[in-house]
């Protein structure tokens, strides 16, 4: 018979032999961060890079493409245009990925992005909205068959931003979140300019994980700080932006609370920063966010993660300028990927999305960059691996027999 062990005598006796020497903290108990509690173990890797060919459909052009939504019971995407109804009317695609392995090294890329189908935006009058009247940036599929949109507004013309419900089918308006007065662009009683900038609306958009049709999250970010947000000049306070948290019931929305979200300094040279897209990725608060730079050497991006947990809700604060009597808690957020890493030219990426599972059964994340409509600029499509290192990937599935295809020997892939 083996020797028995009472782990809590055990137990007692570490306990005891930790107070008699240096107390607590000198014993080496195993630890865990506060940085490692408060985050997931997230990591993204590359799994391929594609470029869209320049292409029309239905004589519409494909192009200015912001934001992403994936439709997993179809297997396709939904991508927002952010045309401002003037190439064609404000609108969304349907894209079909087809993913396959590369013939030589057996890598997962992807083969083709084949469009489906355009859909055009309806106001709330049944017709299609005017020229320079909305600037669409982000789209989440709702779990009750609808498509919520995100729109910057137009700041210089006083036309605010919004985030409104569409018909998947048709692109009819179905209805509206209510949007707090501190967004709405205009002029305050001293003059000055209040509410979203021009061009750094509502430009990130995502979708709790754990909604159903009754009840769900939706959560919105600006591009950049509301004008009465703006820090001095030559101040050294980081630039923050707004993060709205809604929930969303059979016909009623509620604002539920209001965070900021800090910039890191951006790099030296850089002319324009933003966030771009926020992603959830979880139902335990994980979120993560694409912060786009521009500037002498051209376009890059990173993601981070971040968190609300212990961030100060904002919403009954107006402006941060001048500063609150105490200085609100932004959201907590690390450093998962600078995409200047990859080695590979970025261009202007915005669009954020989960995708399918992968061959190997672990969860795909989906980039695509705005081309901005402009020749010397590409429409990407950055594919990557996501990998929580806190849960074993999902078992890929087996094929059957009948649709095992028989072995075909590797050729080298043609060049371009």
């Amino acid at each position: 018979m083996g020797i028995r062990f009472d782990w809590r005598q055990v137990l007692v006796f570490v306990l005891l032999y930790c107070l008699g020497t240096s107390g607590l903290s000198g014993c080496a108990l195993p630890r865990v961060s506060a940085e490692a509690r408060l985050f997931a173990p997230l990591k993204l890797e590359l799994v391929d890079d594609y470029t869209l060919p320049p292409t029309s459909f239905q004589d519409v052009p494909v192009g200015g493409l912001s934001g992403l939504a994936y439709d997993a019971a179809k297997g396709v995407f939904y991508a927002v245009s952010d045309d401002r109804s003037g190439f064609a009317p404000a609108r969304f695609y349907t894209l079909k990925p087809k993913l396959g392995k590369d013939k030589t090294t057996g890598q997962t890329e992807i083969k083709t992005i084949d469009i489906k189908t355009v859909t055009a935006l309806k106001n709330p009058k049944g017709e299609t909205y005017p020229r320079n009247t909305i600037d669409t940036e982000g789209i989440v599929l709702s779990p009750r068959g609808t498509v919520f949109i995100s729109s910057e507004g137009v700041a210089k013309d006083g036309i605010a931003p919004f985030v409104n419900e569409f018909d998947l089918q048709t692109g009819a308006f179905v209805g509206a979140l209510p949007i707090p007065e501190h967004y709405l662009p205009k002029k305050g009683p001293d003059g000055e300019r209040e509410g979203i900038q021009d061009n750094l609306g509502f430009e990130g958009l995502t979708m709790g994980v754990d909604g159903t049709p009754d009840l769900f999250r939706l959560f919105v970010a600006t591009e950049n700080s509301l004008a009465q947000d703006l820090p001095p000049q030559d101040s050294e306070e980081p630039t923050r932006v707004r993060l709205m948290h809604y929930a969303v019931m059979q016909g009623r929305a509620d604002l539920t609370g209001e965070y900021l979200y800090e910039f890191d300094k951006p790099p030296l040279g850089t002319v324009e920063q933003g966030l771009s897209e926020i992603l959830s990725v979880d139902n335990a608060g994980h979120f993560l966010a694409l912060e786009r730079t521009f500037g002498l050497t051209g376009f890059n991006g990173k993601i981070f993660q971040f968190t609300m947990a212990g961030a100060s809700d904002t919403s009954a604060i107006a402006a941060l300028q001048p500063k609150p009597p105490q200085a609100p808690t932004p959201v907590h957020k690390t450093l998962v990927l600078d995409l200047a890493d990859l080695g590979i030219a970025i261009d202007n990426v915005e669009g954020l999305a989960l995708g399918p599972v992968l061959a190997d059964g672990s969860k795909s994340l989906l980039i695509v960059s705005d081309d901005n409509f402009n020749k010397d600029q590409v429409t990407q499509f950055l594919l990557f691996r996501l990998v929580n290192e806190d849960e074993p990937p999902i078992p890929p599935l087996k094929p059957t027999p009948a649709a095992v295809k028989p072995t075909v020997k590797p050729t080298v892939k043609p060049g371009p």
